[in-house]
């Protein structure tokens, strides 16, 4: 059992001891060498469920079975709160993140037809014409820092494009949205989502005054019910995605690139098959299940047992996507990335309701990323005397990479 102290819930009377085990997933043994490899070799020492008294209280489920259940599931676990620890009271709800079906399902609606695969494909152009000119500032300098001049660079320009607001303000963004997937102070992230709230403020207004054909006037002039959504509700629906295009798929990019750089037989060969369409995109879904990012919690909505556990209403449990691809139980030496392996079982994109539903725009940009840099850049490592910083929390990602080239 813990010893109690300032910064640990109580333990509730309905959690057995023998459940109770001390992780921060703000700070996981292991994490600053290889992230979801510690999450890993946590999960192989855990029961499948268990509590910790870390950020609030809660419990963590471990086992990718259990985890898809619960995404799936959410009249018994409900997306009504993600973020760990809690945030304090009169915080803005995530709009339409932190709302379940079927109301979920409207909110969600002009992403989904802003996302089709059909408009992903009419952006493909752009994409690869940002990452063209990007690499071949790039090239001649033998070196960079990837992920401020590429990994962010890539898929920022492409959704301030969707959103139609101005590109020089991503150097204002994105410390905004840093603060707010990665900080384990409720407080500091309440204060992002608010300055996100604030810059946001007169693009809303102007939107709604006069609507464009972007996916941000499509956003902030949806209609529930027959009524539009108030200028509150359109502002917080804005902050999400705005955080959630300026921060996600960089990470993704940057693990990719991170793991090429460390395994050059890996590297040579997708170089080698990059016009391989079945074979990239084996590829790319081995890359995904190896390299999960996001961690959001459910709230329990009713005291039940499952698999020998007692939840009790208004717990909270974090069930972590990246478990999913890491779990021995459904991936066969799941840390190996194989790219010949059968099929790829993950949950990198959630599932159920809640998927993401900029998975197929995710892929894409991944795809472009792969096939311009590797064909110009076919061999790379991680520059020496450097170490990659790698970040987890909310969303876990890398912060500095360090790359050269021949």
């Amino acid at each position: 059992m813990i010893e109690q102290a300032a910064d640990l819930a109580t333990k509730p009377a309905h959690v057995p001891d023998e459940l109770v085990i001390d992780f921060d997933f703000y700070d996981i043994e292991g994490s600053e060498d290889d992230v979801q490899a510690a999450y890993a070799a946590m999960q192989r020492a855990s029961p499948d469920i268990f509590w910790t008294p870390r950020n609030g209280g809660h419990w963590v489920a471990v086992r990718g079975d259990d985890i898809v259940h619960m995404q799936r599931n959410t009249s018994a676990f409900s997306n009504r709160s993600v973020t760990l620890p809690p945030p304090p009271p009169g915080t803005p709800m995530q709009i339409p993140l932190e709302l379940d079906p079927p109301i979920h399902a409207q909110y969600r609606r002009p992403l989904m037809q802003a996302l089709t695969p059909g408009v992903v494909q009419h952006l493909e152009e752009d994409v690869r014409r940002v990452a063209v000119d990007q690499i071949e500032k790039l090239l001649p300098q033998g070196e960079c820092e990837f992920i401020e001049d590429f990994a962010k660079v890539l898929p920022i320009h492409v959704f301030l494009e969707l959103v139609d607001l101005p590109k020089a303000d991503k150097h204002l963004l994105l410390p905004i949205a840093e603060v707010s997937v990665r900080s384990p102070d409720p407080l500091k992230r309440q204060q992002a989502q608010a300055d996100m709230g604030a810059y946001l403020n007169k693009w809303v207004m102007e939107r709604r005054a006069t609507p464009g054909a972007d996916l941000l006037t499509r956003l902030v002039t949806v209609e529930i019910d027959g009524r539009r959504i108030s200028e509150a509700e359109a502002i917080n629906y804005a902050t999400l995605v705005l955080f959630g295009g300026l921060d996600t798929v960089a990470g993704m990019i940057g693990f990719f690139a991170k793991f090429l750089a460390e395994h050059p037989k890996d590297l040579r060969r997708l170089a080698e098959n990059l016009h391989d369409e079945a074979f990239l995109k084996r590829a790319i879904e081995e890359l995904l299940r190896r390299h999960g990012i996001a961690n959001t919690s459910r709230v329990i909505t009713e005291d039940f047992e499952y698999k020998g556990v007692q939840f009790k209403r208004d717990d909270i449990i974090l069930p972590p996507n990246l478990l999913v691809g890491v779990d021995d139980r459904l991936n066969p030496d799941p840390l190996t990335v194989d790219f010949d392996r059968e099929k790829s079982i993950h949950a990198v994109f959630g599932n159920g309701a809640h998927a993401c539903p900029g998975a197929t725009l995710a892929r894409r940009e991944l795809r472009v990323f792969l096939q311009e840099w590797l064909s110009r850049i076919p061999e790379f490592r991680v520059k020496p005397g450097t170490k990659p910083v790698l970040a987890t929390g909310q969303v876990n990602g890398i912060l500095e990479l360090q790359l050269v080239w021949p």
